[in-house]
C-alpha cells in the first residue's frame, strides 16, 4: 500500500487555509492493530486523520495535540494523539462492537460514538500547562463534531470532511481521506461563497481516494476555480511513541501507598500500552526501585 500524504496550502490569494490527508495506510494499519470492526475503523479512523491534521499545524517538532470523543454510544471513549512531526496513534475502548448499516447503507458511525457526549482536544504546546477545550457532540459522526470544535470552541469557522471506505466483504480499507478548510483573518464574504459552492463536492475525495486518484489529484479537482497552492507535504503515519521510561513515571505518579500495595500484593505489574498491545514488565525490584523514587519525591514535594 503507498504511503499516506498530508498536504496544506491556500485557496483565493492566501484568504483561505486548506489541510487534506490521504490516510489510507494509517487508518488500514490502526484496523489490522486494534482489531476494529469496520463502524469502529470508520470512526477511529476518521478521529485519527483530524487529529494527524490538528497535530500538523502546531508550530513545533515536540508539540502534541489529543483528541479525546466520550460519546453516549457503545463506542467507549475514542482517543488519538497525534505530534507535528507526522506520527499519530490512537485507540477504541470497545474495537470489535458492529451495528447493522444504516437505512443508507452507510456504516452507522453516529450510532456508534453516540450523539451526546463530549469532544476534548488538548493541544501541549511545551508550557506548563497544556490548553485544553471541550464542545458537546453533535451527531458523533466525527467531521461534524470537530467542525463544531473549531468554529465554536477556537472562534475559527471551519469545514471539516473525514471519510473511510471499507470493502463490505472483508471489511479491509481502500480508501481514507480528510479535509480542514478555514478562513484567515479578514477573509472576504466572495471567498467564503466560492468555497461554500463547492460542499457539495467535498464528499467525493474519500471515493477518489478508493478509486485510485492520489491527493494531488483530488484536490486539483476539488478546487478548480479557487486558485489552490500547495505550501507543504508530508508522509503521516500510525506511530506510537510508548516506552518502559515514560510507564515508570506513570507508576511513580500513582503515589507511594499504591505501589507498596502492589508490591505486597503482587510483587510484580505488567502494563500494555493501549495505543499499541506493547506490554512491559516489572518485577519485585523494579517496583522497589520506583517506590524509593517515588518516597523521595514526595519528601521533596513536602518541603
Amino acid at each position: 500500500m503507498k504511503q499516506d500524504v498530508l498536504i496544506h496550502g491556500m485557496l483565493l490569494n492566501n484568504t483561505i487555509r486548506f489541510a487534506a490527508i490521504d490516510g489510507t495506510k494509517l487508518v488500514s494499519d490502526a484496523k489490522e492493530l486494534h482489531a476494529l470492526s469496520r463502524v469502529a475503523a470508520a470512526a477511529l479512523g476518521r478521529q485519527l486523520m483530524i487529529t494527524a491534521i490538528a497535530a500538523s499545524l502546531c508550530k513545533n517538532e515536540t508539540d502534541t495535540v489529543t483528541t479525546v470523543i466520550a460519546g453516549n454510544g457503545p463506542s467507549g471513549n475514542l482517543v488519538c494523539v497525534g505530534r507535528r512531526g507526522r506520527f499519530v496513534k490512537g485507540y477504541a475502548a470497545n474495537p470489535s462492537v458492529e451495528l447493522p448499516v444504516r437505512g443508507d447503507g452507510k456504516l452507522d458511525v453516529g450510532g456508534y460514538v453516540g450523539s451526546n457526549g463530549k469532544l476534548t482536544l488538548i493541544r501541549d504546546l511545551g508550557l506548563r500547562e497544556p490548553y485544553v477545550g471541550t464542545c458537546h457532540l453533535v451527531s458523533g459522526e466525527i467531521a461534524e463534531d470537530f467542525a463544531q470544535y473549531f468554529t465554536v470552541s477556537e472562534q475559527q469557522p471551519s469545514i471539516v470532511y473525514l471519510g473511510v471506505h471499507e470493502k463490505a466483504e472483508d471489511g479491509s480499507v481502500t480508501g481514507a481521506g480528510g479535509l480542514l478548510i478555514q478562513t484567515m483573518p479578514n477573509c472576504p464574504n466572495e471567498a467564503v461563497e466560492k468555497v461554500m459552492a463547492i460542499t457539495d463536492r467535498i464528499p467525493g475525495l474519500g471515493a477518489a481516494l478508493a478509486d485510485g486518484k492520489t491527493l494531488r489529484e483530488t484536490l486539483d479537482d476539488l478546487f478548480a476555480g479557487l486558485d489552490p497552492i500547495c505550501t507543504t507535504q508530508s508522509e503521516p503515519m500510525l506511530l506510537c511513541d510508548c516506552s518502559r521510561e515514560r510507564l515508570e513515571r506513570a507508576l511513580i505518579s500513582i503515589g507511594e501507598t499504591e505501589l507498596k500495595d502492589m508490591i505486597e500484593q503482587d510483587g510484580k505489574a505488567e502494563l500494555t500500552c493501549q495505543f499499541c498491545g506493547k506490554r512491559y514488565a516489572f518485577d519485585r525490584n523494579d517496583l522497589l526501585n520506583l517506590l524509593k523514587e517515588a518516597t523521595e519525591h514526595g519528601g521533596t514535594d513536602e518541603e
